[in-house]
Order: structure tokens, then sequence, then C-alpha cells
């Protein structure tokens, strides 16, 4: 089972040494390269003190170094723990006290001192100059591959635990789209966000290249735009949000990026209006929107977005499930509400994590069995047609009551995003003493930035009310030139939520 991962990425590596794996904004490294320095890492562990298959906890920024220490971890029998170097410090700590990590290897400096013994970047660069050979390989499909860390909704991190076997599957299934051959993938996400998993393996194990767009690049737009036009990709992978930003360059079409061939979205919900946007920009380029919770391993669904969806949804579906996957929804909380059945979606099938690392109590709320099947509860509504198209319907969590009424934010978000004078907005509470939500608000970001507040939010009104429930419609607009994005490249609405609260 390893060979589908490991042993295809060394097999790369000897059969063509020299073949670009890399590419940090033109430094590249290549597979040979990339096989002596997990090799060397490896080797290293494997004769340090530390217990078998205990998790190895990776500081990291988006460097050759970090994912040559991902392989090298995994080679020496280890899963590996990828926690960014954006991580807020407690953040980190709170990982290492939960993860109880055999070892730390820093990338870069620790902005702090843990009680785990580290390895400094100086000792890991030394080491990867060390030319060691890697031990045999010993991890098993069931064993952990890679743990990353998701919010809690309590402030405590959650270790969700994706093994060989998980992995394993949700590659495979990427190989079903048809990459192009040796495909150059945008890595844009950080790699403690598991969407990165989505470029990493399904491109390193095809003998592709790892484009790198590094974070001190994209969260700045002047340094996006100047790098956008020498991003030679094949396939693109983001969040809906990432490529937003960069559709505010008029040069970002298939004119001055004629080899991007596919584009894949997942993390959080891709708009029909940004989705229309790309197919004019990208006419002949194949956009697939997918879904699915880090517990799943990256994805479980997705769907070609063409002209003919657009036309027949204005909410875009999320997609079928992978063939080895099975999507339904939970009895207990299925309801009618017109022609449709929604209920939380409930995900079965071999790239279902098996639970939360040292956390046997959130593991037991939300993760169990169907049909022998490891199975998980999303928290996410959806329906799902009778050919079995699903569509997302927005947040167990993300539902209010005002008025009496429930909501869905993510519905207000919906109609907001679909509005010709917006080019993005969300839906935000504002809670009274009671705790109870006394107002809903939105944070919007003008098509046309040059129209006056007053103006706008008459048309925003007027548009509105011809498309969506008055008790929906929020009743003030705050107008703000962007939206705040969290470190994995979503919009920052629990951040939005605390700023209308404070």
């Amino acid at each position: 089972m390893q060979s589908t991962i490991i042993e295809a990425i060394d097999a790369v590596a000897m059969q063509e040494p020299n073949r670009p794996a890399i590419d940090v904004l033109g430094q590249v490294n290549t597979y040979g390269e990339l096989k002596a320095a997990s090799d060397a890492i490896a080797a290293d562990l494997a004769v340090r003190p530390i217990a078998a298959k205990t998790p190895i906890l990776v500081y990291c920024d988006q460097s050759f170094a970090a994912i040559a220490a991902f392989l090298g971890c995994v080679k020496a029998g280890h899963a590996y723990i990828p926690v960014d170097t954006h991580s807020p410090k407690d953040r980190l700590t709170m990982i290492e006290d939960i993860a109880k990590p055999a070892l730390v290897i820093a990338t870069v400096p620790l902005p702090l001192t843990l009680h785990t013994p580290t390895v400094t970047p100086e000792q890991l660069q030394a080491t990867m100059q060390d030319g060691a050979a890697a031990p045999a390989p010993s991890l098993q499909g069931g064993d952990n591959f890679y743990i990353i860390f998701t919010s809690g909704t309590t402030g405590q991190p959650k270790g969700v635990q994706i093994s060989l076997d998980n992995l394993a599957s949700f590659v495979a299934w990427m190989a079903d789209f048809n990459l192009p051959t040796q495909a150059k993938m945008l890595a844009q996400a950080p790699f403690s966000f598991d969407l990165s998993v989505m470029s990493l393996y399904p491109a390193l194990t095809a003998g592709g290249c790892l484009k790198v767009l590094p974070k001190e690049t994209t969260a700045d737009l002047r340094q996006l735009v100047t790098a956008l036009p020498d991003l030679d990709v094949d396939v693109w992978v983001s969040t809906p949000s990432f490529i937003e930003m960069c559709l505010l360059d008029p040069t970002f079409d298939a004119a001055h990026h004629p080899n991007l061939r596919q584009l894949f979205f997942c993390g959080e919900e891709l708009t029909h209006k940004t989705a229309a946007r790309l197919l004019d920009r990208f006419p002949a380029a194949e956009l697939f929107n997918t879904y699915g919770p880090t517990e799943a391993t990256v994805a479980v669904t997705a769907v070609r977005i063409t002209q003919d969806i657009l036309a027949r949804y204005p909410r875009l579906p999320i997609g079928y499930a992978k063939p080895d996957t099975t999507l339904r929804l939970i009895a207990e909380t299925a309801q009618q509400e017109g022609d449709r059945v929604i209920g939380e979606l409930a995900i079965a099938g071999p790239s279902v994590s098996k639970g939360y690392l040292n956390r046997p109590n959130k593991t037991a709320a939300v993760f169990t069995t169907d049909r022998g099947v490891q199975a998980y509860r999303t928290g996410d509504l959806g329906y799902i047609e009778d050919d079995g198209l699903i569509f997302y319907c927005g947040r167990t969590d993300f539902q209010i009551k005002l008025n009496g009424y429930r909501i869905e934010l993510e519905e207000v978000n919906h109609y907001l995003n679909l509005a010709p004078m917006i080019r993005q907005g969300v839906a935000v509470p504002r809670y009274n003493r009671e705790h109870k939500v006394a107002a809903l608000l939105a944070y919007v970001v003008p098509a046309d930035p040059t129209v006056d507040p007053a103006t706008l939010t008459t048309a925003i009104h007027e548009h509105l009310q011809g498309v969506m429930m008055a008790y929906m419609i929020p009743s003030r607009f705050e107008f703000k030139d962007s939206l705040p994005l969290t470190q994995n490249g979503k919009v920052a609405i629990k951040a939005l939520i605390q700023e209308v609260n404070a």
C-alpha cells in the first residue's frame, strides 16, 4: 500500500532524478533532490530514541524543506503534523499539548521554546545534505500518514488523523480527473490546510511539479499581481476566495495563461457569479466544484461546472460522491422544505478519518460506522437529487433565529453574492446582552466602489426584496475594499462576527 504514495514518488526520482518537483517562485528542486533529502531525514529519525509511530510536528513554511520533512517522517514510520508559521503561539502550544509529538522539526525558527525536543532549521539543512539512505518502509495502511489540526468550536484545535489508506483513496480518485501528464499544479494553500493535499500528492505521485505561491506573496495583492503572469500552471487548486483576488487582475485570463486546463475549488462555497466569471475568462478550461471536510481527506464530491450547470442552478451543486464513498442525510435531521428534503450530510467511505488525535469524546460525537464502513457526521446541511447530485445548504452551526425566523447565514450570503452591484458579501449576526440575535448585518465589497454608500444601499435593498424573504435581508450594510481572509484563504466569517459583537 505504501507504494501508492511514497514509493510512487521515489520511483519518479529513480527514473528521472532531474525532473522538477517543487518550484517556489523560480527556485526549483528536483525529484532526485527530494528523495535524497527525505531519505536523509528518515535515516536521522530512525536512529533517534523516539517511540515507533508517534507523530512528529513540522513547523513549516511553504518550502522544499517542508515537503522533504513530511516525506522523511513518513519514510521513518511517523505521521507528520504540519503547523504553519503564521499560526499564533498559543495554537502551537495547544497542538503540542494535545498531540504530544515525539519531536519537532522546524524549517524556520520557532517563535517560542517548546517542551518537545526540536530539530532546528540549521540542523535540518545539515541533515538533508547527509546523503544517508532511508530505512525500509514501515507504514501500514491503517497507520496515520499526516494529522492536520482544524479549529475547534471551543477554541481547542482538533487533530484529524489521516491514514495511508485514507490518503490513497483520495489520490486514486484525483487520478480519475485525467490530470495533464506530469502536471504543473498550483500549491497556494499553506501545508497546515488540507486543501494543500489536493496539489501535493496527486502531483508528486504522477511526476508533476508543484508551483508554490508562498503566503508572503498571496497576502499582498501587489506581489500577487506581479507573480501571476509568471505562474505557468496546468492545474489550479485554491479556495474560491483566493481566485476572486486573482480575478482583480484583468490579465488573469486564457490569453495570458494559455496552459491552464483545469481549475479545482474546495474549502468554501463556489458562487455562481465567480464560476461564471471564470468560464468567461477561461472558456476552454475544465472547472470543478468539489466538497469535503478535513475529516474525510480533502474532498469526496465533485462536479464539472459548465454553462449548462450555470443555466440550470442559481446555487451550484457540490457534485457527485466519489465511487468508493456514500453521502446520506441523517434521518433524524431530514426535513421537507418545499419540494426538497434537506438534512445533515453524513459521509461513509475509505477516506473517512478514524477520528481526532487523543480526543475520544470529540471523536465519539461525530464519527461512527455506516453498514460497517467508517462514517462522519459533517454538520453540513444539504440535499441529494435522485441522480445523486448533491447540494450544500449551509452549516448547522451557522443557523440563527431572528425575530422567530430561522435563517441560514450562508443562504443570505448566496443571495448577496448574486446581486450585480456586489462583488463579494457576507452576512453577520449581531447579538444582544442575552446572546440572542438582535440584527443581521452584511459586509460588502461593491462591484463599483465609486457609487456612494446611500445609493448603493438602496439598490441592494431593492434587489434583495425581489429575490429573498424580507426577514432575511440584512438591516445594515458595511462597505469594504476587501473582506478579511483566514490563513487558509477562506473569508474570515468568525472574525467578522467578533468585530460586529466587540
